[in-house]
């Protein structure tokens, strides 16, 4: 890691948390949501093959964030390709491709507003 880098970290060492929070922040009273192009098909993609032990890893990860409340169960009537890609360290990485998703998004030209 750069020295500059490292410096900033050891600066604000105590805004960045040893751990993660054990739940997502609680729901507001403003919801958002990806508004489609209407008319056009949903790119329901099949989902990618993996043999059965990264099946069974990409389940367990699943689960895990589900348990901690990282993610919820989506509402969204697309279904998302997702798989795991081992990382240099052996470590495994969980990868999302929304492609398909975002070429039917409507493209808006103020971001969303943050939620407060």
């Amino acid at each position: 890691m750069h020295p500059f880098a490292q410096s900033l970290l050891r600066e604000f060492e105590d805004v960045f948390p040893n751990d993660l929070p054990s739940e997502l922040p609680p729901l507001r009273g403003i919801k958002h949501q990806i508004d489609l192009l209407s008319g056009g098909p949903l790119p329901n993609k099949p989902a990618y093959w993996c043999n059965p032990n990264e099946s069974k890893k990409l389940k367990r990860k699943v689960q895990q964030l589900r348990d901690h409340e990282y993610i919820k169960k989506s509402l969204s009537p697309c279904l998302v390709p997702t798989l795991l890609v081992s990382e240099k360290d052996g470590a495994w990485c969980m990868c999302v491709n929304s492609r398909a998703i975002s070429n039917i998004t409507i493209k808006y030209i103020f971001p969303i507003p943050p939620i407060g």
